[in-house]
């Protein structure tokens, strides 16, 4: 009897293959002959699945986006049954960061969709945008509760402070990238940001010394 093939996880073993070939090479540079190569199976099954580049590589960029939800997810969870919102917004925000091989992939080929998207019409008729968009609003909601929540300081705009959080966690995972910044300084960039945004409350403030 011959084996069934679970066409979804052929589909995510291409689209693996794929940004593996993207870290290596840069996404401009890759046809789907390489990610067939890469992948060990037919230019064919690859063109059967997705018929067109184009399509290869909304896929590849949709696989990525639930990989990097995942990370952050696992990150979450780590941190225990309540975290609270500056830890999932900190956890969304590191997860980005170039810190290993899986944040490495995830930064070298989500910053190349964006650039190819500018010049390759194809891509840009996607829906690669609404990414971005739905972080900025994930990130703007956990900033509005902890300001209902009395956590952030009277007055925070949470959308300017989220637009601003999610550009600086871009700006410092490429500065990681080219060797401008360790991954811990930048790491402490955010955590600076992040405590200017939740100071300590009343009773999470350090005691004052008595006068002599």
């Amino acid at each position: 009897m011959p084996k069934r093939v679970d066409h979804e996880e052929r589909r995510t073993e291409i689209a693996e293959a794929l940004v593996r070939v993207a870290g290596r090479c840069g996404l401009h540079a890759v046809g789907m002959r390489d990610v067939a190569a890469e992948a060990g199976v037919s230019l064919r099954l690859v063109q059967y699945y997705f018929q067109t580049k184009e399509k290869l590589l909304l896929y590849g960029l949709q696989h990525l986006t639930e990989r990097f939800g995942e990370r952050v997810t696992a990150r979450v969870r780590a941190a225990g049954d309540d975290p609270g919102p500056r830890v999932v917004i900190e956890a969304v925000l590191k997860a980005s960061l170039p810190t290993d091989e899986a944040g490495i992939g995830f930064h070298l080929v989500y910053t190349s969709y964006a650039i190819l998207s500018v010049t390759d019409q194809a891509l840009a008729g996607q829906p690669f945008t609404d990414d971005p968009a739905a972080a900025e609003d994930a990130v703007t909601g956990l900033l509005q509760q902890a300001r209902q929540a009395h956590l952030t300081p009277p007055g925070m705009d949470a959308r300017v402070e989220a637009i601003g959080l999610l550009a600086m966690a871009a700006g410092l995972g490429t500065s990681i990238l080219v060797g401008h910044r360790t991954p811990e300084s930048a790491a402490a960039v955010l955590d600076h940001h992040l405590d200017r945004l939740f100071p300590p409350r009343g009773g999470d403030a350090p005691p004052c010394k008595a006068k002599e």
